[in-house]
This record gives C-alpha cells, sequence and structure tokens, in this order.
C-alpha cells in the first residue's frame, strides 16, 4: 500500500512539473491557438506621385512596409497600405485593421477588420468599409480613447483626390452584431486640416475609476467670405452620445497673415517643387510667448531628401519620402533613416513670408514618444544664422582614418570608401544621436551586408566605435570587439 501511494505521489508530481513547463513555455497557446499567431505576407507598396523627387544617390531608404503583415492574406487586386493591430477587449487574440486600396481608378481607399474565430481557430475577415482618404501616399492609422470610457476608436486619416485632409472614426458599438462590431461615427473631410484637439483627463480617468471628457474634432478651412486666402473658418465637432456621432456645434472665423495675394498663390497653387522650394531652410522654433528658441529647429532639404530635426541636444533625420499639396501648404510622409519602422508625417502650413506653422504626427502603431513636441510656428532663421547652425546639424563630415577594417576615408557628400589590400569598400554614412548617445552608420553599397551601426567615443585622440542596435527600446550594446579609429601619420 505504501509503495503504492509513493508511485501515484511520484506520477502526480511529474505530471504536475510537465503542466507547469507546458503552460510556463506557451505551448498551449500553439494547440488552442494554432493559427493565431500566423502572419501571411501580403504584397505591399509605397505609392510614388509623378511630382516626387527622385531618390537617386539616397541610400537611406529601406522600405518599412517590409516588415508588415496581415494575419490572412487579402483578395485580388487589394493592395495593403497600413496595418493596426490591436488588443482585443474581449480577451481574445489581438485584433487587426487593415487599409487597402483596390486597383479600380479613383476609389477611396477601405478599412476591413480582421477578428479570431473561435470555431475555426483562425481569423477571418468580419467587415470592410470605406474612408474618406484615396492618396496611398497620406494613410495614417491609430487608436485613440476619442469618447473617454476607454473604448479605443479606430482613426484613419489622409488626403483624398481634391489634396483635401481627410478623417475618418470607426468606433466599437456595445451590442452590435459581432460580424460588424464597429460603427463610423466620424466622417470630415476639408482644403485645410483636422486636429484632435486633446484635453488633460482628471486623475480618477487615469486610475480607471470614472469615465473621461470626450475630445473634440477641429477642422480649419479657407473663408470663402474674405478676399484674404489665409483668413479660415473653424468648425468644431464634438460627440453626441444620443446617436453616437460627432457633430458641428460651433463656427467661427480666424484672421490669416496679410500677405501680398500674387506671392500668396503661387506659393499655394500646387506646382510641384515651387513649396518644397520655399520651405528649403532652417527654422527655428517659436515659443508660444513668441520667443525664438535656437535650441530646437528642423531644416528641409529637398533637394537631398531629407528633413533634420533638432531637439532637447539630439538630432533626428528622416528621409523625405512623398510631398503633396494641401490647401495651406504641404502635406510630408518621411522615414527615420537609422530605424526603419519609424514614420513621420508633417503637415505644414503658410503663416507668413518668413513663418510656418507645422503639426508632426508620429506613426504611434509603434507607441514611440519623444520628449520634444514639434508642434506649433517656426519662423525662418535667415542668412546670419544659416551657415553656423547648418555647420552642426549636418550628418557628415570630411575626414581620413586607419582602422583594423583599413583605411576609411568620410566624404562631405555622405560617402564612405574603405580600403584594405586592395579591396575597396563604398557606401554612405551618416553621422547622428539617439538619448544622447553619438552614433555611426554605415550603409553598404553592394553586397548582402546589412546597415552597420556604431556608437561613436572619442578618448585620447582616437574614435571608438563599437557595434550597436537601435530599435524602439534604444540602443542596446553588441558587446563586440571596439574597432579603433585614428588619424593617419603621413
Amino acid at each position: 500500500m505504501k509503495k503504492t501511494f509513493i508511485y501515484f505521489s511520484t506520477v502526480i508530481a511529474v505530471l504536475l512539473i510537465l503542466l507547469i513547463i507546458f503552460l510556463a513555455t506557451g505551448l498551449w497557446k500553439k494547440i488552442f491557438y494554432a493559427q493565431a499567431d500566423e502572419n501571411i505576407k501580403t504584397k505591399i507598396v509605397t505609392p510614388r506621385e509623378a511630382n516626387m523627387y527622385s531618390a537617386a544617390g539616397q541610400s537611406g531608404q529601406v522600405s518599412w512596409e517590409e516588415n508588415i503583415s496581415t494575419k490572412i492574406p487579402l483578395e485580388e487586386g487589394e493592395t495593403v497600405i497600413a496595418i493596426l493591430n490591436k488588443e482585443s477587449e474581449e480577451n481574445m487574440p489581438e485584433e487587426q485593421f487593415v487599409v487597402y486600396s483596390t486597383s479600380e481608378a479613383e476609389s477611396p481607399v477601405f478599412i476591413t477588420f480582421l477578428g479570431y474565430d473561435e470555431n475555426t481557430r483562425g481569423y477571418r475577415r468580419l467587415w470592410n468599409a470605406p474612408t474618406t482618404a484615396s492618396k496611398s501616399e497620406t494613410i495614417n492609422i491609430f487608436s485613440q480613447d476619442l469618447i473617454g470610457d476607454r473604448n479605443n476608436c479606430v482613426i484613419v486619416t489622409g488626403m483624398n483626390g481634391k489634396n483635401e485632409h481627410t478623417m475618418t472614426v470607426f468606433r466599437r458599438s456595445p451590442g452590435r452584431p459581432v460580424v460588424y462590431p464597429y460603427k463610423k461615427i466620424a466622417e470630415l473631410q476639408i482644403a485645410g486640416s483636422i486636429i484632435i484637439q486633446e484635453t488633460v483627463r482628471s486623475l480618477a480617468y487615469q486610475q480607471g475609476l470614472t469615465k473621461g471628457q470626450s475630445f473634440n474634432i477641429a477642422a480649419y478651412g479657407q473663408d470663402s467670405a474674405s478676399l484674404n486666402i489665409l483668413d479660415q473658418i473653424e468648425t468644431i465637432y464634438a460627440y453626441n452620445s444620443a446617436n453616437e456621432q460627432y457633430e458641428q456645434i460651433n463656427v467661427s472665423r480666424i484672421p490669416g497673415s496679410q500677405i501680398e495675394q500674387r506671392r500668396l498663390r503661387e506659393l499655394l497653387s500646387g506646382v510641384p517643387g515651387v513649396f518644397e522650394k520655399f520651405i528649403n531652410d532652417l527654422w527655428y522654433y517659436v515659443s508660444p510667448q513668441g520667443t525664438i528658441d535656437a535650441k530646437q529647429y528642423i531644416y528641409f532639404d529637398p533637394a537631398k531628401k531629407e528633413i533634420i530635426f533638432f531637439g532637447d541636444e539630439a538630432q533626428q533625420v528622416f528621409f523625405w519620402q512623398t510631398s503633396t499639396p494641401s490647401r495651406y501648404g504641404l502635406y510630408i510622409k518621411s522615414q527615420n533613416i537609422s530605424i526603419s519602422t519609424l514614420l513621420r508625417f508633417v503637415d505644414i502650413e503658410l503663416e507668413s513670408l518668413d513663418s510656418i506653422k507645422l503639426r508632426v504626427i508620429e506613426d504611434v502603431r509603434l507607441r514611440i514618444t519623444a520628449s520634444t513636441t514639434w508642434d506649433g510656428s517656426y519662423r525662418r532663421a535667415g542668412a546670419a544664422n544659416f551657415k553656423e547652425t547648418l555647420t552642426q546639424l549636418r550628418p557628415t563630415i570630411d575626414a581620413i582614418f586607419d582602422s583594423s577594417l583599413g583605411r576609411i576615408q568620410f566624404n562631405s557628400s555622405g560617402e564612405y570608401t574603405i580600403t584594405s589590400v586592395g579591396n575597396v569598400k563604398k557606401g554612405r554614412y551618416i553621422f547622428y544621436k539617439v538619448n544622447n548617445t553619438d552614433l555611426l552608420e554605415l550603409r553598404p553599397e553592394e553586397g548582402d551586408e546589412n546597415r552597420l551601426v556604431y556608437k561613436a567615443e572619442t578618448a585620447a585622440g582616437v574614435l571608438l566605435l563599437s557595434r550597436v542596435k537601435v530599435g524602439i527600446n534604444g540602443v542596446q550594446d553588441l558587446l563586440e570587439p571596439p574597432i579603433t579609429l585614428t588619424k593617419p601619420i603621413n
């Protein structure tokens, strides 16, 4: 009897250990949610307009769409533009929203919802809905609690064929059929700009105790009754809980700057390159008090297809992907040259011949936040400060070093060569900062070698390069032996 009890206890103990391993390793997910984690690659492209500058000579671009995948493939003729993965509010595998275009000419872009089906243990397409946008290169999708009830809305912004800004908002509505759980609660389009007016919510809301105040949406368009093109009409929309829709609650006039109208029409004509040439300069941030902040500025370089942001002692370089004229300026889609999954949309409006207003939209799907806000007014730096500041922010040098890799020559054009025993390697490079860490990135011209990122440190007159990895978690040291760069003796 005692041996039987010991044997039975041993079997139970072993089974318990196996159960713990089974749960801890996540093997249960692969059995019960066999298809939940399966991502199927779908055709994804970045459309380019005919009026865009050539990307020749710019090796900094890596297609951010390469890492995007849908839970299930879309239909023939449907091309993925953007994807939002959202946590399910019913303790199910994550939901996926896909913005896509069709092969039909002048068709709006659509959004589709891919949800997990417990019966088939896989994802299936639950519904499709059109948005008000049609230009694929301007599309952005994100989720936000607009209403204040922690029921995050799905928001799609972009531009349509008339170069109007658009916003379409979907919200999960309690009691709606499972096959169509999201309802369209706002659909705006205007030849101007559309802004979500965020307000600070109470501490009780932050702690999950109460609901928060809903955010209004503001749309700014031209005042057709005024002779000044820059005079605008502000229309405010608020959420009506009775019919679950955003409704217009207020309209007011906002006077703009007085600018010579002929020059103004020329800048806002929408002719390719005109507004790009106008902003080709260094721009200082202007505080709400009207003072210039020389520690925060933006440099637009349409020739090199770069936008350089500088603030909080850190420099960020973005590849200028596409430009779309808007009623009051330009809408730019850009991509961080080092973190290729980080996008930044820049909405520029003309304030005067020496000032512009910026609204910068981060790719919030990555949950990346910056300590410096770029929204606001900027004033042209002017010839007096241009060369001095530009020298500080240019991410290139003109120098030659000896190293274990060979002789490295950095050219001010952004190109480098490494010569070692008759073997020559070429590519492009850039110096930049992340979290106050100086970094050097080498982008080989050819071959299968990926980008090489190094932490750059100066000690005892030499430059030390240590391999690192840069991602959304910051800079991670790869713990490889450092490379020492020294000035040639001769």
